[in-house]
Parts: structure tokens; C-alpha cells; sequence
């Protein structure tokens, strides 16, 4: 399976079906918007140091019709130890969901990754926001990841966030030190003290543990296979 070709395909079909829908649509009714959100810009600290931390949505378009880029990745003493890049065009399939296709890169230490994704994004029942993306790569490797959060009012200020994300993968890439299945889990809990809804610093904790063959390639190398993490950061966007 040719990935470039396959992505295209999908794209195009995405928008020229945006495109339809559009021409019967009026534009004041659905302007075009846009917004930045730092999700997570944060220090974190454990028993191997302190690392920065960083989470960004940046999305441009309509109700329906949206390009999206995600960024998410670490630094740790000054150098970058992974990040991560999603193009994404989505599209709005009900009032809660939406479907999104396009390109995500992997950059590390290691070997760097090229995939094609396809997922779901939007909020479950009981009020999950909730990313299901499925991932296929340029030499025929398979992912899927699952994002999930949740968040309570405590009060017009004060705001308690749970996350959890589930990392699988269909099989063993030594150049990047992931193993086969499950690959990692993190989990975390944060409160925020919103001094304006766009505008929010938080404490919290994380929790981080590779499983399988993933945790296998670590202890190979040195590192710990499990983390627990005191972080403070800032969340806004506008």
C-alpha cells in the first residue's frame, strides 16, 4: 500500500466534500475562525531532573471543516527529546464528532518516523473529550493511540483535570526502542486556577509506564520503565 497515494485520496475526498456542502451554505452564517491553545506548557519534575513539556492545538476554518496542527514533545537539560508534528484536515461528522485524516512525523533521538493518520475527536458520553487515532507508517508499521480527559468544576475558578493516553503499536521497532501491543500508558491529575477561562497556571502529578517489549528495550539501555512526575505549568489559548 502506497501511503502517500492512499492519504491523498482520503484528503481530497474530505475536502471536496466540504467544498459541496459549502456551496449551499452562507458565509456569514459560518465565518471562518481560528484559535491557538497551549494545552500543556509545563516543567516537570522527577528523580532523574526536571524536563519542559509542551502540548499545542493550533486549528483555521468553519463549523465543519477545519485544518488542524498538533505539536506535543520534551526537552530535557537543553536538548529536545522528542517531538512530535500532526497536519490534519477534519471534518464535522455530528455535533460532538468529528473525523480527522492527514500526516504526523515522529522527530527523536533515534530514528525519525513518517505516518499516515485517521481518528476520531471529540466528546463522549459523561463529557470525555476524547482522540482515537488510528496511524499507518511509511514501511508498513501500525499504531493506535488512545486520549482521553476529563475535568470537574470545583468551583468559577478552580478546575480538576484527569488525562490518561494508551499508545499501541502492531510491531517491534528497535530503532525507536517500541515494542509490540501496548507500548506506554500515562496518566495525570492537575488543578488549575483559571484567572480568566483563557488564561490558567496548574500543579499537578503524572504517571508514566512502559509495558511489553517497549519496557524490555529500556531496561536494555538504562532507563527506568516506569516515572512519577511533580509538574507546574501554564494552560491558555486564545
Amino acid at each position: 500500500m502506497n501511503i502517500k497515494s492512499t492519504a491523498h485520496r482520503l484528503i481530497t475526498l474530505l475536502i471536496l466534500l466540504g467544498v459541496t456542502s459549502q456551496v449551499f451554505s452562507h458565509p456569514a452564517a459560518d465565518p471562518v475562525l481560528s484559535m491557538l491553545s497551549f494545552n500543556q506548557l509545563e516543567q516537570r519534575n522527577n528523580n532523574d531532573g526536571s524536563e519542559i513539556q509542551w502540548d499545542v492545538d493550533a486549528w483555521l476554518g468553519k463549523d465543519l471543516h477545519k485544518l488542524w496542527i498538533k505539536t506535543e514533545g520534551n526537552y530535557r537539560d537543553g536538548n529536545r527529546e522528542s517531538s512530535e508534528l500532526e497536519l490534519l484536515y477534519s471534518h464535522g461528522v455530528s455535533p460532538y464528532w468529528d473525523i480527522q485524516a492527514g500526516w504526523r512525523g515522529d522527530f527523536n533521538n533515534t530514528d525519525n518516523r513518517q505516518w499516515f493518520a485517521l481518528g476520531l475527536q471529540g466528546v463522549a458520553p459523561y463529557f470525555f473529550e476524547t482522540e482515537l487515532t488510528l496511524y499507518l507508517g511509511q514501511h508498513g508499521q501500525t499504531a493506535a493511540r488512545l486520549d482521553t480527559e476529563y475535568e470537574i468544576l470545583l468551583t468559577q475558578k478552580w478546575v480538576l483535570r484527569s488525562e490518561f493516553e494508551a499508545n499501541i503499536y502492531g510491531r517491534n521497532d528497535r530503532a525507536t526502542h517500541t515494542g509490540s501491543g501496548l507500548s506506554n500508558i500515562e496518566a495525570g491529575l492537575n488543578l488549575r486556577y483559571e484567572i480568566r477561562r483563557e488564561f490558567a497556571p496548574y500543579i499537578g502529578v503524572s504517571y508514566e509506564q512502559k509495558i511489553g517489549n517497549t519496557a524490555k528495550y529500556s531496561r536494555n539501555i538504562g532507563q527506568k520503565t516506569e516515572s512519577v512526575a511533580w509538574l507546574i505549568g501554564l494552560k491558555f489559548w486564545f
